[in-house]
């Protein structure tokens, strides 16, 4: 396979650079880095609320990735098999440290599958600033309320804006389950910020 100058590689898919990294071209590792590294970090830090944790979790993703670039298959998206390191790495962390507490949550296919989920209140005015950052205070304070199969299912979903698809393979859970923790975590996100908005009223 003829190596592709660093210009050429960019404009590649996901996929296509990470068949030239299985190749052997190593800038197409620097390539994957700078397109997930935003990414990553914005997905662990809301899934831990630890800088420092999310730090040590993008790193060990990106070893992961690289160690393991020979098992990557194409059947997959790059995204969907990133995140699954990600979410995995993060998962053996909490456990280690003792504070992941896991419950199953039984599909409810009453609950809508496709609504649309307003991370601010209706009293945001628009290029208000200070208003977009309480909001976004109140979104992270409200995500750690959630139990972590909501957090997670919610994150990839409105966060990460990935398909009902992707996050069911990224958790290995199924579809049905999938909809329910994204529809009940929104409706609990809610119901938590709107409580944080009136203690602040009052």
């Amino acid at each position: 396979m003829k190596e592709l100058s660093t210009a050429k590689l960019q404009q590649l898919s996901d996929e296509d650079v990470m068949e030239q990294l299985q190749a052997g071209v190593v800038q197409a590792f620097d390539i994957i880095v700078q397109r997930y590294k935003d990414r990553l970090h914005n997905f662990l830090y809301r899934y831990t609320h630890n800088h420092e944790d999310c730090e040590d979790l993008v790193q060990e993703t990106f070893l992961r990735v690289y160690r393991s670039r020979h098992s990557y298959e194409r059947i997959a998206k790059l995204s969907t098999w990133m995140y699954t390191i990600a979410l995995n790495l993060a998962k053996t962390m909490y456990k280690k440290k003792q504070r992941m507490s896991l419950i199953s949550i039984h599909a409810d296919d009453s609950d809508p599958d496709d609504r649309e989920f307003e991370i601010t209140d209706t009293a945001l005015l628009q290029d208000d600033a200070l208003h977009i950052k309480f909001s976004m205070e109140h979104l992270e304070k409200a995500l750690l309320e959630l139990n972590d199969d909501f957090r997670e299912a919610v994150v990839l979903r409105d966060i990460q804006q990935l398909s009902y698809e992707e996050i069911a393979e990224i958790t290995d859970t199924a579809m049905g389950t999938v909809k329910s923790r994204i529809n009940r975590g929104r409706q609990q996100l809610q119901e938590i910020i709107g409580e944080y908005v009136k203690s602040e009223t009052y």
